[in-house]
C-alpha cells in the first residue's frame, strides 16, 4: 500500500513519492456488503438524531412559540453565518437515559462549533422545550465539556440562556461535586481570566444558581419578557412573604435601568441575536498557534480517492471480527491531502502505523492501528505473524518515539483507533511488553501538542489508553458508527463472565449443586454478550459524553479539519517534559 521510493540514480527517480497507492476495490462483493450495512446503520443513527433534534416534541415547541420565543435550534440558525451549519457536539448526550422522567433529548442543551461573523465559536444553547431547559446531571456535564473544549482551544463562547435551573428531582447528582453545576461558573471566571470572550443572551428564564452564568461573562443581553433572578416570585413569597411580579423582580427593564446588570435590552429574539452578532464581529484577533499550515487548495489538494470508499472498509457487525482485517493505509489515503503520507519506520513495529501528513494544509502526525496481520522477524531471527489490531512491544516503542518527535517539532497528533489491546503471553512478556506499553502511555500522557482521536472500530483495554482515549485529554474525540470500546471485546468478556456466572450458579445451595446443561450455558452466554455489546455501542458512549460526536465516515476529513482549525486558535503550547521513560 505505501508509496515506494526507488533508490535508482536515474534522473526520473529523484522525485520523492509519498503518495499512498490504493488497492481497495469498492465494488468488490465484500466491500459492497460492508457499505450496505454501514449505510443502514447510518440511516438508523440519522433517524435517531432527527428525533433528538425535535427536543421536547411538537407540543413543547408550540408552547415556546406561543411565548413569542424561538427554540434553541432556531436561535442558533439565526446566529450562524448564512450558508453555514452548526458542527454539533454530543447530540446523543443522555440518549436512552432518564426514561423515568420522560427522557432528556440532547440532555436539554445544544452545543457545537459554528461560525459567527467569520469567527469559529463555541455555542451553548438551552433547549427550553426539554423540561423548561432544566439541568439534568448530563446537562451540566455537557456544558462543562463544551467549556473545556473552548478553554483548550481559546474559542469565543456564546451562551443562549433559557433555563429553569437545576432539575430538582435529581439535584443531588447535579449540584455538589467537582464536575457538577457549580463548575460551570468557576469555568466562566477562569475563561475570563484566560482572555476567552464570553457573551450571554438571556432569551427566557434564567433562575437560581444559573443566574450567575450570564453575569460572569463579558456581555449580557436580555430580551423583554425574560427573567433573571436568584429566586422566582413564588419562592420569594414563600421564603420572605413578599409578593412581586416576575418583571418587577427580575425583568429586562429592571436589570437594564435599575440593577444595571444587563448591557443590552432587546425587544425580541431576532434583534437580540442581531446584537450578539454585532458584538462578535468586533472581537479582536489574538495570536494563533505555531503549527505549520501550507497553502491549501480544496480542489487540488484533496485526497486522490473518494471519501465514500470509507463506507466499504469496515464490517459493522462486531461478531464478524475475522472480516474486519483491512489495510489502515486505505483509510489514511482518504483523509490526508493528496493522499501523501511520510510513513515513519514502515518496516518496524508494523501493527501500529506512524507517519506525517497534511489535512487541509495543517501538518499532522498520525498514529493508527494496522488491522492486517503483519510479518515480523523477532530479535532472535525467528519469522512470525503479528495479529492486526494488537500492539506489540516494537509497535509501542515506535509509537512512543514518534509521539516524542511530534511534540519536539510542534506537530498536532491524530490517533485512529481499531485496537484489541496489547499482546499477551510468555513471548510478549519476555519482550518487555509492559515496559514498552508504559513508555507509549507515558508519551501520550505528557504530550502537549493538540491530540485528536477517532475511534473507527474496536478500542479495547489498555489499547484505548495508549491510543489517547478520553482519559488522556484529546482536544476532540470522535467515533464512527462502528466504534466499540470497553475493557475487552464482547466475545472475550462473554467467555470470562460466563465462567464466573456458571461457578456462582453451580455453588448456589438452592440449586443443590446441580450442573448446568449446555443449553442453559448457551442462554446465559447469549444474555451476557447481548448486554455487554449494548454497552460497547457508540451511542452508549456518546450518551455518557465519552465521545464528542458520532461521525459519518465520509465526513471524517472535514471534521478533523475543523478540529485542527479550532486547535490552532490556542497559541500557548506547554513545554514538553517527557518525564522518566522505561527503556
Amino acid at each position: 500500500m505505501p508509496g515506494t521510493d526507488n533508490p535508482s540514480t536515474s534522473p526520473q527517480s529523484t522525485v520523492l513519492n509519498t503518495t499512498l497507492a490504493s488497492k481497495l476495490d469498492p465494488k468488490a462483493k465484500r466491500q459492497q456488503s460492508n457499505a450496505a450495512d454501514m449505510l443502514a446503520l447510518l440511516s438508523t443513527l440519522r433517524q435517531q438524531e432527527a428525533t433528538i433534534r425535535k427536543g421536547g416534541g411538537a407540543k413543547a415547541i408550540d408552547a415556546q412559540h406561543a411565548k413569542q420565543r424561538l427554540t434553541a435550534r432556531e436561535r442558533i440558525a439565526l446566529l450562524l453565518d448564512p450558508g453555514t451549519d452548526l458542527f454539533e457536539l454530543a447530540a446523543f448526550a443522555a440518549f436512552e437515559m432518564y426514561a423515568e422522567w420522560g427522557g432528556a433529548p440532547a440532555a436539554g442543551v445544544v452545543c457545537g462549533l459554528g461560525r459567527v461573523c467569520g469567527r469559529l465559536s463555541m455555542i451553548v444553547a438551552n433547549d427550553a422545550t426539554v423540561k423548561a431547559g432544566a439541568f439534568f446531571p448530563m446537562t451540566a456535564k455537557k456544558v462543562l465539556r463544551a467549556q473545556h473544549i473552548a478553554m483548550e482551544n481559546r474559542l469565543p463562547t456564546l451562551y443562549l440562556v433559557d433555563s429553569a435551573g437545576i432539575f430538582l428531582p435529581l439535584q443531588e447528582d447535579v449540584f455538589p461535586d467537582q464536575d457538577d453545576f457549580g463548575r460551570i461558573f468557576r469555568n466562566n471566571a477562569r475563561m475570563s481570566a484566560m482572555g476567552i470572550p464570553q457573551i450571554t443572551a438571556i432569551m427566557g428564564m434564567c433562575v437560581a444558581g444559573g443566574a450567575y452564568l450570564p453575569v460572569m461573562t463579558d456581555h449580557v443581553l436580555m430580551t423583554e419578557g425574560s427573567g433573571l433572578f436568584l429566586a422566582g416570585p413564588a419562592l420569594v413569597e414563600a421564603a420572605i412573604g413578599q409578593k412581586y411580579s416576575a418583571e418587577e423582580l427580575g425583568g429586562a427593564t429592571m436589570h437594564a435601568e435599575i440593577s444595571g446588570t444587563v448591557d443590552f435590552k432587546e425587544p425580541n429574539d431576532h434583534l437580540c441575536l442581531a446584537r450578539l452578532r454585532s458584538l462578535v464581529s468586533k472581537l479582536g484577533h489574538p495570536a494563533r498557534a505555531p503549527f505549520d499550515r501550507a497553502h491549501y487548495d480544496a480542489a487540488k489538494d484533496a485526497p486522490r480517492y473518494s471519501a465514500e470508499d470509507l463506507y466499504t472498509l469496515i464490517d459493522p457487525d462486531p461478531t464478524r471480527a475475522s472480516s474486519n482485517t483491512y489495510d489502515m493505509h486505505e483509510l489514511i489515503a482518504r483523509l490526508v491531502d493528496r493522499s501523501e503520507f511520510d510513513e515513519y519506520k514502515p518496516g518496524y513495529g508494523r501493527t501500529v502505523l506512524c507517519g506525517y501528513a497534511r489535512i487541509g494544509g495543517f501538518a499532522v502526525g498520525i498514529v493508527a492501528n494496522q488491522k492486517q496481520h503483519q510479518p515480523q522477524i523477532s530479535h532472535s531471527g525467528e519469522k512470525r505473524i503479528e495479529f492486526g489490531g494488537v500492539i506489540y512491544a516494537e509497535s509501542a516503542d515506535k509509537a512512543a518515539r514518534f509521539i516524542l518527535d511530534c511534540n519536539q517539532n510542534l506537530i498536532p497528533l491524530i490517533f485512529i483507533h481499531d485496537v484489541n489491546g496489547f499482546m499477551v503471553g510468555r513471548d510478549a512478556e519476555w519482550t518487555g511488553i509492559i515496559r514498552s506499553g508504559a513508555k507509549m502511555v507515558a508519551a501520550v500522557s505528557n504530550s502537549t501538542v493538540p491530540k485528536i482521536t477517532v475511534i473507527v472500530g474496536g478500542s479495547f483495554g489498555a489499547g484505548n489508553y495508549a491510543m489517547c482515549g478520553k482519559a488522556y485529554d484529546p482536544r476532540f474525540i470522535f467515533a464512527w458508527p462502528t466504534a466499540r470500546y470497553a475493557v475487552m471485546s464482547g466475545a472475550s468478556a462473554a467467555g470470562t463472565l460466563l465462567e464466573i456466572r456458571i461457578r456462582a450458579l453451580e455453588r448456589d445451595p438452592d440449586r443443590g449443586g446441580r450442573k448446568l446443561s449446555d443449553q442453559e450455558k448457551q442462554e446465559i452466554r447469549a444474555s451476557i454478550q447481548a448486554s455487554y455489546d449494548a454497552q460497547t455501542d457508540c451511542r452508549y458512549a456518546a450518551a455518557r459524553l465519552w465521545v464528542d460526536a458520532i461521525l459519518d465516515p465520509a465526513k471524517t476529513r472535514e471534521s478533523l479539519l475543523l478540529a485542527l482549525e479550532a486547535a490552532a486558535h490556542n497559541p500557548q503550547i506547554e513545554r514538553f517534559h517527557p518525564g522518566v521513560l522505561q527503556t
